[in-house]
């Protein structure tokens, strides 16, 4: 770690500074008429009680207990330089598939659109375009068709364009899939599809559109769920002072709802692969950069950023990319690392000063200031129990908390409650239920549901399940349970 590397330089000009005062002690007692064997043993003590081993100490000793402790909790920091920097954040970048959102995407009941042709024929060709990607939107689409019971053909030419979408060719014709912008600049898209794949943007969804030749043949929408940690992972570090920005290639409808769901300060959406690293480039100009990611298109922003912290769930790519690794797959875990490293530093800074504050009083004191001779063996004695002091102190991040203990864990639980609904039809439903649920005094966050006819709200005070389920019956809907 830096910090590391400045008490080495310090302690490099320590030890002949020192030699030099041990030196200057024996001259000094010397004329001023004492003994030699005084002279000499003063001068030994203070070489003996100046040993720089507590200084050396100070930073390798609480960066191995502090990297331990953080393997302990499924935390991976490849390097002191990673824990050093990590208390120095002012913004962390998140991807959205797989690192705020579960990347367990499925294609919706109500999400195939098609036209001239039966949706199970369009499904059947976008499996087959789609059989050959590894992009978590691709098996989505492959999944379905899987169940469905369908065998999409073997394509041929096969070709992924990062951040835009699939290139093949099936018989005679050309096959294109992926997102609005690619497919509309190769055919036309008609201004009902259009209308409907943002009304599926703003619910949350990825709308993917499919080609072949020169004609749109449909759009089949995938969703994915945010991780039901991740709200709270967002919650902590904008707590902790550190500005929260979701960076995706998703459309910006979609990377609005999701953003929203999940709380963070700003969304940057519609960024191709390559664009993220520039993104992380522009960012760093303003403070240090944390970026999450889990994909191989998140590389080489986890590369650019000052801090990489990759999901362990992600891809080896992102692994190996990034300076942390956080084994437990879950959000929560970034602002642990944060927390690790403020406390580690903050060791370290009491290592260091307890070892000059030891120096500068023993030093003195050893050369005989006072005017009487320090033993050279209680040197010794005094230059151990410096030592011993500082690993003890390093060792006390052992007891240091990375997450909320338990009861906190369990009352956090208790202030969340879920609400079975039954009514709600589409995104402008859930948008009136949420409204209503988060007016509430003591609501303090609602996420609301039509597929899972449910609204999930977090309390932060005393609200009766009579005052909640008013709330949504005066929408005109019903509460069937609350749990």
């Amino acid at each position: 770690a830096p910090i590391a590397q400045l008490a080495d330089k310090v302690a490099g000009v320590f030890v002949p500074v020192v030699i030099c005062i041990a030196l200057v002690t024996l001259a000094v007692w010397l004329l001023a008429g004492a003994g030699a064997e005084f002279a000499i043993s003063t001068a030994i003590a203070v070489l003996v009680i100046s040993c720089p081993c507590a200084l050396g100490l100070a930073t390798p000793v609480a960066i191995m207990v502090g990297t331990g402790v953080g393997a302990g909790h499924g935390i991976l920091i490849k390097s002191g330089e990673a824990l050093q920097q990590a208390r120095e954040v002012d913004t962390v970048v998140m991807d959205k598939t797989g690192t705020i959102t579960a990347g367990k995407l499925k294609v919706m009941q109500t999400g195939v659109c098609v036209r001239d042709m039966a949706e199970e024929t369009m499904l059947q060709i976008a499996a087959a375009l789609e059989k050959k990607s590894e992009h978590p939107l691709a098996r989505a689409i492959h999944q379905k068709a899987e169940q469905e019971g369908m065998e999409g053909e073997e394509v041929r030419d096969f070709k992924a364009l990062p951040g835009n979408g699939l290139t093949a060719s099936l018989g005679d014709a050309a096959l294109y899939g992926g997102s609005y912008q690619f497919i509309s600049g190769l055919v036309p898209v008609s201004a009902e599809m259009t209308t409907r794949s943002e009304q599926l943007s703003e619910e949350g969804k990825t709308p993917l559109f499919f080609a072949r030749g020169g004609s749109l043949l449909g759009m089949i929408a995938v969703a994915d769920v945010i991780k039901e940690d991740s709200p709270r992972a967002v919650r902590e570090l904008r707590n902790m002072g550190i500005r929260v920005v979701m960076l995706t290639g998703d459309n910006q409808r979609t990377a609005r709802a999701i953003g929203a769901q999940a709380g963070v300060d700003e969304v940057i959406a519609g960024v191709l692969p390559e664009g993220k690293e520039s993104v992380i480039r522009e960012l760093k100009q303003k403070g240090k950069v944390i970026m999450v990611g889990d994909g191989i298109n998140d590389a080489p922003a986890l590369t650019s950023a000052d801090i990489g912290i990759a999901i362990g769930a992600g891809t080896d790519v992102a692994i190996d990319a990034a300076d942390v690794v956080l084994m437990k797959s879950r959000l929560s875990d970034v602002p642990a690392a944060v927390r690790l490293s403020r406390a580690a530093l903050r060791n370290i800074h009491q290592n260091l000063f307890w070892a000059f504050i030891y120096n500068i009083v023993g030093i003195p004191l050893a050369a005989g200031v006072l005017g009487w001779q320090l033993n050279p063996m209680f040197a010794a004695a005094a230059m151990s129990l410096s030592s011993f002091s500082v690993v003890t102190n390093a060792l006390r991040l052992n007891f240091f908390r990375l997450h909320k203990s338990n009861q906190i864990e369990k009352e956090n639980k208790t202030m969340e409650k879920t609400l079975k609904i039954e009514g709600m039809m589409c995104g402008h439903c859930e948008a009136h239920v949420k409204k209503a649920l988060e007016a509430l005094e003591g609501v303090s966050q609602a996420s609301v549901s039509h597929e899972a006819k449910t609204a999930v709200v977090t309390l932060e005070g005393d609200v009766s399940e009579e005052t909640l389920r008013q709330a949504v019956v005066d929408q005109g809907y019903k509460v069937t349970e609350i749990q």
